[in-house]
């Protein structure tokens, strides 16, 4: 028998067994559940979109404050990004980052964290959190961590069977008790538990993951004790199969939930599939909802990707690389560990007011890069810094009714020669208006 994941005092994990509305779905015999009531207001303010593509800007209207979008999330798995405080963080002018609810779950518990005030106290966040879920796909990025970090046994109708990388013990994590981990954490957003396969699988079990994941939906739905506290995202999935995806956009937007998740891509597929994918799903998601993309950190796809219209992404490769000894510039990354910058003493970046640049030279960073981890600190804060700032420069220019020139000049900086942008993303921008021309 598995373990369940440790027990929390303040919530009840919802019903165990398996209620008709979700059982039935499939069959077409009941209609998805429906909201009750008015509801509340909607968590998107869209304060200006792009004449030509589908770039918008706006604010996400969360409890713990504003949070200006398109935004970039660090991801802090067990309640930190790693190599920077969350002081930094907030510094940095970050305003939402991710936290693991499969490892917070687990170590230190949600009951201890719950007991320190939430993940908000825990941490001494005062801003807002998103906490995700581990998938299966075998990817470490954004929520596709599970396979790199726990032995997957198995995923049934009732959930996600793991081996803990802690003691070993076999754990199960169903909907109902993601979602009892996540109450206790006080996620201003949580994401539902999904039933993902890596983007390169084909064949019937795509299928199967993706109605799983409608009916993981809405057991999920059933079990948050707190929707007008803490905003629950579904998760689009489908692969790379477009009629796959249509039939789970189609039915996830039946349910009223605050906002969407683009899941179960950025894990190795070809970008033209990728890119395709996105598009689909944004042409047929909400208006007035937050689009999340999930696991897409990359400058170049952040760029195309808000022009498609997404409004929220994540990624643990800013602060990765930085452990890899790479600096993040507008112009592609600096591997500071080469010797051509032992006698380099311009920062990483002039036009960067991080602290990191405003202190310290590449010479200074390449001697420490090799053995001292305050270097890898100082690129983690730059690179986070970039991220941020890049997702600034696309807001304020899309407020400015400038977004089409922002991003021919971005492909400019990163690419030189208008031959040497990558054809996949001329031909996403070309669809939603925008030439490098």
């Amino acid at each position: 028998m598995a373990a369940a994941l440790p027990p929390v005092t303040a919530t009840s994990g919802g019903t165990r067994g398996r209620p008709e509305a979700w059982v039935t779905w499939e069959s077409g015999k009941m209609a998805a559940p429906r909201a009750m009531g008015p509801g509340p207001a909607p968590l998107l303010r869209i304060t200006a979109e792009c004449g030509r593509s589908r770039a918008r800007a706006g604010e996400l209207r969360l409890p713990h404050g504003p949070v200006p979008c398109p935004v970039f999330m660090p991801v802090g798995t067990r309640g930190t990004a790693k190599g920077v405080t969350a002081a930094q963080l907030a510094a940095l002018g970050c305003r939402i980052c991710l936290g693991n609810t499969y490892h917070l779950g687990t170590r230190p518990g949600p009951e201890l964290v719950q007991r320190a005030g939430g993940l908000h106290g825990f941490m001494d966040w005062p801003h807002n959190l998103l906490t995700h879920l581990p998938c299966t796909a075998p990817q470490d990025s954004g929520g596709f961590q599970m396979v790199s970090l726990v032995e997957l046994s198995e995923v049934t109708e009732e959930g996600v069977r793991f081996r803990s990388p802690y003691g070993g013990e076999e754990i199960l994590l169903s909907p109902e008790k993601s979602i009892e981990i996540q109450n206790a954490l006080g996620a201003d957003i949580m994401m539902q538990l999904d039933d993902v396969v890596s983007s390169t699988t084909t064949g019937p079990r795509v299928e199967e993951a993706m109605h799983r994941s409608i009916r993981w939906l809405d057991r999920c739905i059933a079990a948050n004790r707190r929707p007008e506290q803490q905003k629950l995202f579904a998760i689009i999935q489908g692969g790379l199969d477009p009629a796959l995806r249509t039939k789970c956009l189609e039915e996830m937007t039946r349910r009223d939930v605050p906002g969407f998740a683009i899941g179960g891509l950025s894990g190795g597929e070809e970008k033209d599939r990728f890119w395709r994918m996105v598009k689909l799903s944004t042409d047929r998601l909400p208006r007035d909802k937050p689009r999340y993309l999930m696991g897409v950190g990359y400058a170049t796809d952040l760029v195309v990707c808000v022009a498609l219209g997404c409004d929220m992404f994540d990624c643990v490769f800013p602060t990765r690389t930085a452990r890899f000894g790479s600096a993040l510039v507008p112009w592609g990354s600096l591997p500071l560990k080469n010797k051509q910058f032992a006698k380099d003493f311009r920062p990483i970046d002039e036009n960067c007011d991080c602290p990191t640049c405003q202190r310290h030279n590449r010479a200074y960073l390449h001697a420490l890069i090799r053995s001292e981890t305050a270097a890898l600190h100082h690129l983690t804060i730059h690179n986070i810094a970039y991220q941020l700032n890049l997702m600034s420069s696309i807001r304020e220019n899309i407020l400015a009714q400038r977004f089409p020139e922002f991003v021919r000049e971005f492909m400019s900086t990163m690419y030189g020669a208008r031959e040497r942008v990558p054809p996949w993303v001329v031909e996403a921008l070309a669809t939603v208006g925008i030439t490098l021309d």
